[in-house]
C-alpha cells in the first residue's frame, strides 16, 4: 500500500474567509482520528485570500475513498461547500519524502 496526498484548490465566497477557515478547522479536528488519516493543512494563497489549499494524507486509497464517500464526509463538509465558490481535487500517491534535520525537530 502507498499513501496518498490528495490537493483540493477552493475559492470561496466574498467574506466567507473566516468562516470558511474556522469550519474547516471543526471538521478537521474530527476527520483527524478516522482510521487512515494522516494529516491535513489548510494553505492560503499568499496574494489571493479567497483562495485556498487543502492538502489531506491518507494510509492508501482504499481509506480515504471509504471517507470521501461516506455521510459523515457530506456532515462534516457540508458547510464548507456552501461557503465555496470553486473547488478541484486531485489525488496523488506519494513516492518519495525528503525533509531536512530541522524539519524533523
Amino acid at each position: 500500500m502507498t499513501n496518498v496526498r490528495t490537493v483540493l484548490s477552493m475559492r470561496t465566497r466574498k467574506g466567507c474567509e473566516q468562516r470558511f477557515e474556522d469550519e474547516w478547522l471543526s471538521a478537521a479536528e474530527q476527520i483527524r482520528g478516522l482510521d487512515g488519516c494522516l494529516r491535513q493543512d489548510l494553505l492560503r494563497d499568499a496574494d489571493d485570500p479567497r483562495s485556498y489549499l487543502i492538502i489531506s494524507d491518507w494510509a492508501d486509497r482504499e481509506r480515504l475513498d471509504a471517507f470521501g464517500q461516506s455521510e459523515q464526509r457530506d456532515r462534516l463538509m457540508r458547510v464548507v461547500r456552501e461557503l465555496r465558490e470553486s473547488a478541484q481535487r486531485q489525488t496523488y500517491h506519494v513516492l518519495h519524502s525528503v525533509g531536512t534535520e530541522e524539519a524533523a525537530k
